[in-house]
């Protein structure tokens, strides 16, 4: 069948050339101010309109063009990573899904019709976390699941309460909703903190690892995650000036500092990208709540691409070391995987800032622009250590897996066998290095006017300097002295265990739920209920017909002290 054996092929060239068609779509909008709305009216509601709303700006062109070419990467790099797997024909299905309900949820700027999108993000996220079908992944996938429904219903509450403005337009009605909507901003951001996995709704992010790394790819650079930032990109205007925006900068300051503070003790190669993925999106959160809702939207696209590469060179390494995701099995790849390394180091050094790579345009820019705002000193001082702590676990991941010493077996073959693999990983290679400045020449014809000391100009190269040597040094440091980290086992246990947030949310939060369940179970369920009803109800009728059974009996004298009670009875009534 062909779609059996070429499937990875057809998605490569459907969705790159939609790519192409969309991107210069989105760029003749750009270039002319265009935007084109379509609507269907589905019902009419006391003088509502339940209406399905799709919007063509260069704002959601543009990314939607950068989804479908990440996904037509992730497919064709699919054909390699899953060539040898039971259910490869469900495996592409569900994630052409997963990109159709993304491209859904994208051009809808109506909060009903969001949701098209927005729940199927939901439930084939679920599907693809749960693929392996082992214990692991169907708890990291009743995680996802369940976090993300609390934002489903942040959004069905948004839209009873936008009833009021007679429409569900919020791209349109962003402008008039004032103090009295308080409610409804609080619902929709914590809808989007719930998706972008923001503090306290974290677990998730990492627990998905349990994904095939295609998969991770794909949700962790440019879909599911970013929909949560994407919706508040969109809903900006109605944000402005709210009490909210000051919560949301917090709470995206927090998850940054964590997602750093944990990388940098995570061992498992996955989890460290995920916590990576976790960090740069409270950086986008946080410039976002600040309100340069622009930025925000260039850093979501930068980041896409280089965190999707990293993703792809991760699983270059996983599927040629024995399947292995421990960074400390690995050590010297550069030998063995010389591509890979370069590509992995190029997405780093994007993560990292490095100049004039795809994320300097976009991290170096919002960092200036923060060091120029109005923010207090607790958010000032968890930017530049969340920016320091990114760098530290970029060079700690070097350090153990490229230029370390080699801790594999002896009898492993490290190569790049993987033709379909490299090509799509060389391919994301060269939107990491030019897509930044492609971008940053595309969506701001002017520049930003930036006004600093000479110190704050360089202050985010300091911190990145810094940052790097600390990480390195650590590094040689924690492998030549490890029995010393035994020394401050609490700090490291609550700094790498994302502050307890995975035990927070997972058995903790469920145990009193789970006790009262047990408690009543024993109580009730084996014990009243089954006495007064179920079990001693039936020895009750038992007994009652064993006397009945007797009493019908042809037995002469009960039936003569039957009659002679009657006499009685009848005798003392006429009396």
């Amino acid at each position: 069948m062909l779609w059996g054996i070429s499937s990875h092929l057809i998605s490569l060239v459907f969705l790159f050339m939609s790519s192409l068609i969309v991107m210069g779509a989105g760029l003749m909008s750009l270039n002319f101010s265009l935007s084109y709305v379509i609507e269907w009216e589905i019902i009419s509601l006391n003088s509502s309109s339940v209406v399905m709303t799709l919007i063509f700006d260069w704002v959601s062109m543009v990314f939607l063009s950068f989804v479908l070419f990440i996904s037509s990467m992730v497919m064709y790099y699919s054909g390699d990573y899953m060539s040898g797997d039971m259910g490869y024909n469900r495996f592409m299905y569900l994630v052409f899904a997963f990109v159709l309900s993304m491209g859904f949820l994208i051009i809808s700027p109506n909060l009903i019709s969001i949701l098209l999108g927005w729940d199927g993000l939901g439930l084939i996220s679920y599907v693809l976390v749960v693929y392996y079908q082992n214990e692991k992944s169907a708890n990291a996938g009743m995680l996802t699941i369940l976090s993300n429904r609390i934002g489903d219903v942040g959004i069905l509450l948004s839209i009873s309460l936008m009833f009021m403005l007679g429409g569900w337009n919020f791209i349109f009605y962003g402008l008039y909703m004032g103090d009295q909507f308080i409610l409804m901003k609080g619902l929709v951001c914590m809808a989007a903190m719930t998706k972008s996995a923001q503090i306290p709704f974290s677990a998730w992010l990492p627990a998905a690892m349990a994904a095939p790394t295609p998969v991770s790819a794909l949700v962790h650079s440019s879909t599911l995650v970013t929909a949560g930032v994407y919706l508040l990109i969109r809903f900006s205007s109605a944000l402005e000036g709210s009490s909210v925006q000051s919560f949301l900068l917090i709470i995206s300051c927090l998850t940054m500092f964590m997602a750093g503070l944990g990388a940098n003790f995570e061992f498992d190669l996955k989890k460290i990208i995920a916590l990576s993925t976790l960090s740069q999106l409270g950086v986008m959160m946080s410039i976002l709540s600040l309100g340069f809702s622009d930025l925000a939207f260039f850093h979501l696209l930068t980041h896409a691409l280089f965190k999707a590469l990293l993703f792809m060179c991760a699983g270059v390494i996983i599927h040629s070391s024995k399947e292995w995701q421990d960074i400390r099995s690995m050590g010297s790849l550069v030998s063995g995987l010389p591509l890979t390394s370069v590509c992995m180091n190029l997405a780093n050094l994007a993560l990292c800032g490095m100049p004039f790579l795809a994320g300097f345009y976009s991290k170096d820019l919002i960092l200036e622009v923060v060091f120029m705002s109005k923010v207090n000193f607790f958010s000032f001082l968890l930017y530049s250590m969340a920016t320091g702590l990114t760098v530290c676990y970029t060079f700690r991941l070097v350090f153990y897996t490229m230029s370390g010493e080699s801790n594999m077996s002896s009898i492993m073959f490290i190569g790049e066998s993987y033709n379909m693999m490299m090509k799509s990983v060389v391919m994301l290679s060269l939107g990491a290095v030019v897509g930044g400045s492609f971008l940053a020449w595309m969506v701001f014809p002017e520049p930003y006017m930036i006004c600093l000391s000479l110190f704050m100009k360089i202050f985010a190269l300091l911190l990145s300097g810094l940052g790097a040597l600390v990480g390195y040094i650590l590094n040689i440091v924690g492998v030549s002295y490890s029995l010393k980290v035994l020394m401050t086992y609490f700090p490291v246990v609550f700094m790498g265990s994302m502050w307890f947030m995975p035990l927070l949310s997972t058995s903790n939060l469920s145990y009193f739920s789970f006790y009262a369940g047990s408690v009543y179970m024993k109580v009730m369920d084996k014990g009243w209920s089954e006495y007064l009803g179920g079990s001693g109800g039936f020895q009750s009728f038992m007994g009652g017909s064993k006397y009945l059974q007797m009493s019908q009996d042809n037995m002469v004298m009960i039936y003569m002290k039957s009659f002679f009670l009657w006499v009685i009875i009848v005798f003392f009534y006429l009396i």
